[in-house]
């Protein structure tokens, strides 16, 4: 952390221990090792649910403090707070996740802060499908009062709202022709009657205006370029920013009213160059553009219809020369989870800007049905470059795609096995990706012997492996028994004498299973180490922190 964000944190931490007592929105735990992850997740629904009704943005829960306020401190490290994230993505309807993690010292002990968000209006926060709250300091089920007064919070459409001020002739002539053609597509039997529509009938007739009057929706779709100060706060701008390998800045562009012709405009600045295959037989096709010009404007378009406006955001695209493009708006993902809205087959029910998401229906924009997300992952698998990378963190929805075979080992073992399913593909996408995997997730591709491994840390599994000829990486992954590390060991100190610790560490580094980490192997060694010399086997002639270990 930067010293002046270290500074607030420290301040609000102040102001937390401050309070008399813990209150619904406030919660102190002494955790100096661990926080059991179920309690974690019941605390975050409570947490959020009590944010919510009483107008906050943000709860918190405090580990390393008790509950008289004294500073325990807590040893919890990065590994353990990634399972905890994880967890609480998961677990939690709709999904969420914390807002930030800071770690603060103070008086020399290491204090871990968390921020809860709010639940969204109208929707409480659930834990594993039970929703939680507080009574004073202690952790209850949300009573139905409290369930029933944070449903019926009614978010008003701002996108519906009326510009008192704006005329028609506030709006892009060259857009409004465009949307009509749109409409026309759309609308493919009424092509003789629109022509006959003028503009103010035309507008009413795609539900962009009300009645003649201007909304904020026609303002951001259909806009003069200088009317966009009519609806001030928010902002209507599409900002496109080139970045190098280094993630160096090295041109932007800003583009604005009306939106939609501006995602033309973006689209165009994206240099999508031909992506060319280290050919296997017929297994790949010989080029393909890096970005399917769907998933680009399907993107724009869904930052577009889902930005939270009132927070006064731009929609920035980020276009990287390493290959891969990011698209980011403003405003919480309103589903459950991506999966979901991959996997259904139902549209979404809610929408923060239903008047402007009808309206981008109406001009061909977007699909009422919510199948656009679903094509942009198929799109990937079919080229069998890695699947879109959401990441809702920070209030925020920023959707990366991958313009290149990342893995091509693993791009073909996509395109040789047969009869994957779409939930199967997204899984192993998490596999490649090092990204963890919710137990059903685990259990499933685990039953088609898809993966192999232990939590966290699988990996493809031989079946796979087997098809592709990836023989090879299969086995350095895969462990050996542990009787085998017993008897090398055992017939190297028989050999040479003696062994100490650095001996056993250079004797087993390279053939402990290649997904371990420096820190797992040196553990994986010392739990060897420590059974024999449980089991009389072998004994340390050195010091403890000298260890020589010879045979009993």
């Amino acid at each position: 952390m930067t010293k002046k964000k270290n500074k607030m944190m420290e301040d609000i931490l102040d102001k937390l221990l401050s309070l008399s007592v813990e209150n619904e929105t406030v919660e102190f735990k002494e955790a100096k090792n661990k926080f059991d992850k179920d309690k974690l997740g019941k605390y975050f629904s409570a947490l959020a649910n009590e944010a919510n009704l009483k107008g906050l943005k943000q709860a918190w829960l405090v580990l390393g403090v008790k509950n008289d306020k004294s500073i325990v401190g807590t040893s919890i490290n990065d590994k353990d707070l990634n399972e905890y994230k994880a967890e609480i993505g998961c677990h939690t309807s709709p999904r969420c996740s914390f807002g930030k993690v800071c770690r603060v010292e103070k008086q020399g002990k290491t204090v871990l802060m968390f921020e809860i968000p709010s639940a969204p209006q109208s929707q409480p926060v659930s834990w594993k499908g039970h929703f939680y709250g507080r009574d004073g300091e202690s952790l209850v089920a949300l009573s139905q009062t409290e369930y029933d007064k944070i449903k019926s919070q009614n978010a008003q459409d701002w996108s519906k709202q009326i510009v008192a001020d704006a005329t028609i002739d506030d709006l892009s002539k060259e857009a409004i022709l465009f949307a009509k053609t749109q409409y026309k597509e759309k609308n493919s039997k009424l092509r003789d009657e629109i022509d006959s529509w003028d503009d103010e009938l035309f507008l009413d007739k795609a539900k962009v205006t009300i009645k003649g009057k201007i909304t904020n929706t026609a303002i951001l779709l259909l806009g003069n370029p200088e009317s966009e100060h009519f609806i001030s706060p928010a902002t209507a701008k599409i900002t496109w920013i080139l970045k190098d390998k280094d993630n160096n800045e090295k041109d932007y562009e800003h583009f604005g009213t009306p939106l939609i012709t501006a995602v033309e405009k973006v689209s165009a600045k994206i240099r999508n160059l031909k992506y060319r295959y280290i050919k296997s037989g017929t297994l790949f096709p010989d080029e393909v553009d890096q970005y399917d010009p769907y998933i680009i404007r399907e993107a724009l378009h869904n930052c577009i219809a889902h930005q939270d406006y009132s927070m006064g955001g731009k929609i920035i695209v980020v276009e990287n020369e390493d290959g891969w493009l990011s698209f980011c708006n403003d405003g919480a993902f309103i589903p459950n989870s991506v999966e979901e809205v991959v996997i259904s087959e139902s549209p979404e029910s809610k929408y923060r800007n239903k008047f402007l998401a009808d309206a981008m229906v109406n001009f061909n924009m977007i699909d009422i049905i919510g199948s656009g997300i679903k094509r942009m992952f198929e799109i990937q698998s079919k080229k069998f470059f890695p699947l879109p990378d959401y990441d809702l963190s920070k209030n925020k929805v920023k959707v990366t795609i991958f313009g290149k075979v990342l893995n091509l080992d693993y791009a073909r073992k996509l395109a040789e096995v047969p009869n994957l399913s779409l939930p199967e593909i997204i899984s192993l996408d998490k596999v490649a990706k090092q990204k963890p995997l919710t137990d059903d997730e685990a259990k499933e591709l685990k039953e088609r012997k898809l993966i192999e491994g232990r939590k966290p840390n699988y990996f493809i599994g031989a079946k796979i492996s087997q098809v592709t000829g990836e023989k090879a990486e299969y086995s350095k992954n895969k462990a050996f028994e542990k009787e085998k590390y017993f008897d090398w060991i055992l017939k190297s100190i028989k050999e040479h004498g003696s062994m100490s610790r650095k001996d056993i560490d250079k004797l087993l580094w390279n053939i402990l299973p290649a997904w371990m980490n420096e820190e797992q192997k040196k553990n994986r060694v010392m739990n060897l180490i420590q059974e024999l010399g449980r089991n009389g086997k072998i004994v340390n002639k050195g010091t403890r922190f000298s260890p020589e270990w010879i045979l009993s």
